[in-house]
């Protein structure tokens, strides 16, 4: 890109070897994640706190809220909190790395705590809508103006329908969290695609958790200002391959990049940065610049100003 590019994450697991989903990470731990954001173009993102038991993730939630506040450079950088379950499908492929015995219905009361433990820095909360009764949940996060972002979910489009109505505005790394062999027509990834003119969309831009070809496609169906990219990525997004950890996995991360489950049946998080996410909207879909800006900085920032 001609000047020095900035981004903004709205999905942030790990980086530099720190993994947020993890007891026991220290300041120092925060401070280098976010030193190395920084160094990587990286302006604001939100920390992704994923499935786990409700008492971890308020744990882990309450940890990194109070590091950040005593530490400019992670108030800077960390603009709040993407909580990402635990009210997903637990269907295999729909759940992806969130750990099934873990996943549960939505509930307000543990809505609350995890909001509570969040410090009040909130600012998207990805369910699966077929897993929210009543959209109980949903109503109550709309109400508090956090983004309800659909998400590991095999929701009809009835169902899909009747939770945009209640407050679902985004759709999580769509393309994401369903299994590899899905009806070809269909498909949650059809469904959420075809009310792009309702939700704003989310995609990770590696050329693995979506291919190339298919992002393109994507970019051209859902109209730009409705799309962002995010990372998703994990500990060892800003380093490079080894040994690392998401939460309760322990990931062997090779060349390519790409963490996988240890049997191979699919990913868990992304080992992308913005910067390589922006050179591949670039060198492989051909996107100009101006739209790059648009996808990895522009929107992420204007979806939560919307809120």
């Amino acid at each position: 890109m001609s000047a020095a590019p900035v981004f903004f994450d709205l999905q942030v697991n790990g980086y530099a070897g720190v993994d947020f989903n993890r007891d026991g990470i220290t300041p120092d731990d925060v401070h280098r994640a976010c030193e190395r954001l920084e160094a990587d173009g990286v302006e604001g993102c939100l920390v992704a706190v994923i499935t786990d038991a409700v008492d971890a993730m308020c744990r882990r939630l309450s940890a990194v809220a109070a590091m950040r506040v005593r530490d400019p450079l992670a108030t800077r950088i960390i603009a709040g909190f993407h909580i990402e379950g635990p009210f997903l499908n637990p269907g295999d492929g729909y759940r992806g790395a969130h750990p099934r015995d873990a996943i549960t219905r939505a509930n307000p009361d543990a809505m609350q705590r995890l909001l509570e433990a969040a410090s009040g820095l909130t600012k998207v909360v990805t369910l699966a809508p077929e897993q929210d009764p009543g959209f109980a949940v949903t109503r109550q996060l709309a109400r508090d103006g956090i983004i309800v972002s659909a998400g590991h979910s095999d929701a009809s489009v009835e169902v899909l329908e009747a939770a945009v109505d209640a407050g679902v505005s985004m759709f999580t790394h769509v393309g994401n969290g369903c299994p590899m062999l899905l009806h070809r027509h269909d498909n949650i990834v059809q469904r959420a695609l075809s009310l792009a003119d309702r939700l704003r969309v989310s995609f990770i831009a590696d050329g693995a958790h979506v291919p190339f070809t298919a992002l393109r496609n994507y970019l051209r169906l859902v109209p730009l200002e409705r799309c962002a990219i995010v990372t998703d990525c994990i500990a060892p997004a800003g380093l490079g391959p080894g040994r690392y950890t998401l939460g309760r996995w322990d990931i062997v991360v090779g060349d390519d990049m790409v963490p996988r489950s240890p049997d191979g049946s699919h990913f868990v998080g992304s080992g992308v940065t913005m910067q390589q996410s922006a050179k591949n909207l670039i060198e492989r879909l051909k996107l100009p610049e101006e739209a790059v800006r648009r996808l990895t900085y522009d929107n992420p920032k204007a979806f939560l100003k919307s809120h």
